[in-house]
């Protein structure tokens, strides 16, 4: 017992010892990180009552360090852009001078704004648009304030406005400087435009004369419109607009109260304080900026070809927002106040993507940085705020509304979709009373909006959020609230989406967890909502009654026995002969494919287990799966630029339908298997693109009803994922010749050192250096390569389009439907709409998001792709020619 006793009793005085020893070297903030973890963390409970205790704090921190704390402001205000008014309060507050001042004293307000202003240069000149915009925020409450004077604000916000005026500005960098400017002035107007009218209107009219040039790009990308012209939208305006217009109605509803109204959308708590007398403090001048030209980002960009088109970014579209609840709800987008909540509400999106679940908390504390009376009181809250007239909204209505038209930005979101809708699910947990209504909303309007013109990648967009929201609760929905929709034809857009969203969810589950979920109603296979059985192989030699299921059986245990390639492809000729002296003669071909369906059914039979299977069958066959391609592996050429160089298309296309046949009831499977056969070499991305428009409708729950060749979502995904491959293959091959060319460069450099005895720079041209290294030269070659390559799969891709929607009397996939579907009243008539008329309209929907997807791509091969796909058009009256070419133009740059 005394053992016991004394065992415990030294063992906590080690434990003792252990913590202190702990703590001790536990690394100590030191005074200049105190202060400035205290200025982020200002108004973390309340900004009022921490005020003049932070200021005191800040007075008395020894020694003083400016760049500490104006560093600590930039980190604040571009990190935390709803306490920005807060920061310029406490700023103010710093302007004042000490208890004994004198003569020559500078306020400590002053100096940190003197040096936040270096930072913000730094900003300018590194095109970091997000925190340069948030800057200008600051400044723009400063000016309110009277300690920014109003010249420099305004020579500020002119010199971003005149970015809007550079020859062939992006759209991209128009929208940002744009916003920088706007912003700025709606912040800072009620101080500006009394000072100079005629400057704030120019800024105003800047703006208006930019975004008028963007129409007919506006009209490619807006969530809901029409197929014909963009002055015919399917409906009214306020259920979605474009940022910058968004911003524009703002500012001329403000600029006509003299922006006394801006009071009404941003707290200013500096307002209290009475402003500075020009002879005690003069406002600060802004140094004059200039805003660099942007940087080319090469990696973003297509190659640049002979034909010498300047290709565009990815993020060259204006930003439309969709609208999901009435005024009363959330605000709506003539609101400036709504203006500035829903920017600030993307900005902490956009900011805190790195955290979400601290984002998601930040969204739901958005109201305590507010004006009091904006948004509705917490259910069970103590706190009583009368609410202000016009306002009084529903914040998680507000937030989810926000996020969602993020998300369905086209023809991509700034962010991954898996982030968006992460941070609904978030947002859910942290409040499920509150924001699960608002989701339920959300998606009954988004559904409802189906029918009135949602765009097809919005509706894809759609029903994989449903779908994945789905499964983190429980995949609980009113599913028998669509019932009704059952009655619509199939290829109606609310029917498509319950069979997108059901293919997704049983992705995530099973599919009879995902059946039992349904209404009864939904269940039969008539309704075509969701499969009979599960997404399982099917291999179609398995039925001992096929008169080939013994030649099946005997490849499939040379899998199993792990046979060697070469000895499979002995079998398979001898099974060729076998099989071509049994058939008629005059059918070889038919031969031929039968065994190559028989061998790629068998190979992948053995990778249905796992994805591990599936890779390893693959590559241990590779030589298998080259021969039956008819691809020449000994070319070296082929081989190091990645192309299978085969002179047998057929060949490759017959593996692409047996893989299809094999997983027709997993559609998901036959986008992987078709991956890995491109990522392998046994085919290209243009066998992909071509097999798609040709057979792809025949997989999956409809295959067997025939009729017109339509592109559904999942035949866009396998053009997605080839042009993708085409498009990352060359990307890969130009940084290895850059890379190649930098090292050759600089090799060469060091031997002309060496020789002259001299140092030399080792930066040389491009162009100067001589093609002379082996590895170069190769790469150059599989460069080249690629890049036609590539063409090739766009072209495909552009001449499939073409023929679907406006195809000759002679084509294999026929749709009358497509012409008329663009014509100016199909759309008032769709009621009458049936199967045809839905394919075609979706086809057409998918056009459209290849063109804008891939314009950088279009951009570069324009003419010669226009030649080859549209030459046949000139002067022809065809409204779907005319409809092909105008979108085709719009992407391109090419529209007046």
């Amino acid at each position: 017992m005394s053992y016991e006793r004394r065992g415990g009793h030294y063992g906590g005085r080690r434990r003792q010892r252990d913590d202190y020893d702990d703590r001790r070297h536990q690394q100590q903030e030191t005074p200049d990180e105190i202060i400035k973890n205290a200025i982020i963390k200002f108004g973390e409970v309340d900004a009022n009552e921490e005020l003049l205790r932070l200021e005191k704090q800040i007075r008395d921190h020894v020694p003083r360090s400016i760049p500490v704390l104006s560093e600590a402001f930039r980190v604040s205000v571009t990190e935390q852009p709803y306490k920005i008014p807060h920061y310029a309060t406490l700023l103010r507050v710093l302007h004042n001078k000490s208890d004994a001042p004198t003569e020559d004293e500078i306020p400590l307000g002053r100096l940190i704004l003197e040096d936040f202003w270096k930072g913000f240069q730094g900003y300018v000149d590194k095109l970091a648009w997000r925190e340069a915009r948030l800057c200008i925020h600051f400044f723009a409450h400063l000016t309110v304030a009277k300690l920014i004077s109003a010249d420099s604000m305004l020579a500020l916000l002119q010199s971003f406005t005149a970015v809007l005026d550079e020859f062939g500005v992006s759209n991209g960098r128009a929208k940002k400087a744009a916003l920088c400017a706007g912003e700025g002035l709606l912040i800072g107007g009620l101080v500006l435009k009394p000072h100079s009218p005629t400057s704030t209107n120019e800024i105003i009219n800047a703006i208006q004369t930019y975004t008028d040039t963007t129409n007919s790009q506006k009209w490619l990308v807006a969530p809901i419109t029409s197929l014909t012209s963009e002055s015919t939208p399917l409906t009214p305006p306020e259920t979605s607009i474009e940022f910058l217009e968004m911003l524009l109605t703002t500012l001329r509803k403000l600029d006509e109260s003299d922006y006394v109204e801006t009071g009404d959308c941003l707290p200013r708590p500096y307002e209290i304080y009475v402003p500075f007398s020009p002879d005690v403090l003069r406002p600060y001048d802004l140094p004059l900026v200039l805003v660099p030209p942007e940087a080319i980002e090469m990696d973003a960009l297509s190659p640049i070809t002979a034909e010498g088109e300047t290709p565009v970014k990815k993020d060259e579209w204006p930003e439309f927002f969709i609208r999901l609840f009435p005024s009363d709800v959330s605000p709506d987008f003539t609101n400036p106040v709504g203006y500035m909540i829903r920017t600030t509400i993307l900005d902490i999106v956009d900011i805190f993507e790195v955290n979400r679940k601290e984002c998601a908390r930040l969204l739901l504390e958005y109201p305590k940085w507010n004006l009091p009376g904006t948004f509705k009181p917490k259910p069970g809250s103590t706190v009583t705020v009368e609410p202000a007239p016009g306002k009084d909204w529903q914040l998680e209505s507000t937030i989810i509304e926000t996020i969602i038209s993020t998300y369905l930005l086209l023809p991509e979101s700034s962010r991954k979709s898996i982030y968006y809708i992460s941070l609904i699910t978030e947002i859910c947990k942290l409040s499920p009373s509150t924001v699960g209504p608002a989701v339920g909303k959300s998606i009954r309007r988004l559904y409802s909006s189906l029918s009135e013109g949602l765009d097809v990648e919005a509706a894809r967009k759609f029903a994989e959020w449903f779908s994945v929201h789905m499964s983190n609760f429980g995949f609980q929905w009113v599913w028998k609230e669509w019932v009704p929709d059952l009655s619509l034809p199939i290829q109606h857009p609310r029917r498509a989406f319950m069979r997108r969203a059901i293919e997704f969810e049983i992705r995530l589950a099973y599919h009879d967890r995902i059946l039992k979920t349904l209404p009864e109603a939904m269940q039969s296979p008539e309704a075509y909502v969701i499969p009979e059985s599960g997404p399982s192989p099917f291999f179609d030699y398995e039925d001992p009654t096929h008169p080939h299921h013994d030649a099946a059986q005997a490849i499939l245990n040379l899998f199993r026995g792990r046979a060697k390639a070469e000895d499979v492809i002995t079998h398979l000729d001898t099974l060729r002969t076998t099989l071509d002296s049994s058939e008629e003669e005059g059918h070889v071909g038919n031969v031929d494919s039968l065994v190559r369906s028989i061998a790629v059914q068998s190979l992948l039979h053995i990778g249905a287990r796992s994805f591990s299977h599936l890779l390893n069958a693959i590559e241990r066959y590779l030589p298998l799966l080259r021969a039956l391609a008819g691809v020449n592996s000994s070319t070296s050429a082929a081989a190091s630029s990645g192309t299978t160089s085969s002179s047998n298309p057929e060949a490759r296309m017959e593996i692409l339908s047996a893989a299809a046949a094999f997983w027709k009831h997993n559609r998901q499977m036959v986008a992987i298997v078709f991956d890995k056969l491109m990522q392998y070499q046994i085919v290209d991305p243009t066998d992909i693109v071509s097999w798609t428009f040709l057979n792809g409708a025949g997989v999956g729950q409809l295959s067997e009803l025939g009729g017109p060749m339509n592109l559904s979502a999942f035949e866009w995904d396998l053009l997605r994922a080839a042009i993708d491959k085409a498009n990352g293959r060359v990307v890969a091959a130009r940084r290895k010749v850059m890379q190649l060319r930098k090292e050759a460069d600089d090799k060469r450099a060091q031997d002309n050192a060496a020789v002259n005895h001299m140092d030399v720079d080792v930066e040389h041209k491009p162009e100067e250096t001589p093609v002379d290294d082996p590895q170069l030269i190769t790469a150059l070659k599989a460069y080249s390569s690629l890049i036609k390559e590539q063409k090739m799969a766009l072209s495909r891709t552009l001449e499939g389009f073409v023929e679907s929607l406006a195809p000759p009397p002679t084509a294999r996939h026929p749709n009358p439907q497509a012409r008329t579907v663009v014509s100016e009243s199909a759309w008032e008539s769709r009621a009458a709409w049936e199967r045809d008329e839905w394919n075609a309209w979706e086809t057409w929907g998918w056009y459209k998001q290849f063109c804008r997807s891939y314009a950088p791509y279009l951009g570069t091969y324009a003419e010669t792709l226009y030649t080859v796909s549209f030459a046949r058009f000139d002067g022809v009256n065809d409204p779907g020619a005319d409809a092909l070419k105008r979108i085709w133009n719009i992407a391109t740059g090419q529209d007046a």
